[in-house]
């Protein structure tokens, strides 16, 4: 996945959930985050960020927020990005499902949930949900960063669905170069609880790591996952 038109900034604060401002030498620049996320360990005021500029008249703001630089390492907090760096990943069949797959169709609706991904091949049908995670301490990796009730349905639907489809939950980890992931216990408990029992069920939960540069993100290789309670 591309960016374009990308510019280093000085974060300044953040005013709510989607605007931000930053500073770009002697101007200020007000910047749509396009990540809900808390990010309060990423988004802190002097830390260098990457912007997109867009000039299109319609939007609010020219400028969106998609990387942070912290302790050295580069973070990809675009939300948008992992179900379209999954996207080309599937593509190219470079994500180890246990099946070949040779139809993929996205924002697939069963039942009361719509997930991510359908995927179809060798007699086999999957559904895929995407998780992105921004969260990281000490080289390790977390999701949520805020409670998700809307994970926790994603996920018990996957659950239910495992009668007549193979079911994937993918965490998409967007850096580079980390330990393992786990589930957030002290953000969301319930969500962490409901994804091991899916798991125990027969979710495949996987996570993927992602080379990260200042204009692009792509998916790189599978990492550890740790189902037990592993962040504080």
């Amino acid at each position: 996945m591309k960016y374009t038109s990308v510019i280093r900034a000085e974060f300044l604060y953040r005013k709510n959930r989607f605007i931000s401002y930053c500073k770009k030498g002697s101007k200020t620049l007000e910047v749509y985050v396009p990540n809900t996320g808390r990010c309060k360990e990423l988004l802190i005021e002097g830390v260098t960020v990457y912007l997109t500029y867009n000039d299109n008249p319609n939007r609010k703001t020219s400028y969106t927020l998609i990387g942070v630089i912290k302790d050295d390492r580069l973070i990809n907090i675009d939300s948008q990005a992992p179900n379209q760096m999954v996207e080309e990943a599937l593509l190219k069949n470079k994500i180890d499902l246990g099946f070949k797959y040779n139809k993929i169709k996205r924002e697939y609706t069963h039942g009361d949930s719509r997930f991510d991904f359908y995927l179809e091949g060798q007699g086999q049908k999957a559904l895929m949900e995407v998780k992105g995670v921004t969260l990281e301490k000490n080289g390790i990796v977390a999701f949520p960063d805020a409670p998700t009730k809307r994970g926790l349905k994603h996920v018990k639907g996957l659950d239910n669905s495992q009668e007549n489809y193979l079911t994937f939950v993918l965490f998409v980890i967007q850096m580079e170069d980390v330990k393992f992931f786990t589930p957030n216990y002290l953000t969301d408990p319930s969500f962490s609880r409901g994804l091991k029992e899916a798991s125990e069920n027969g979710v495949k939960v996987l996570a993927y790591d992602s080379i990260v540069t200042k204009n692009s993100i792509e998916l790189n290789k599978e990492v550890p996952v740790i189902l037990e309670e592993k962040w504080n």
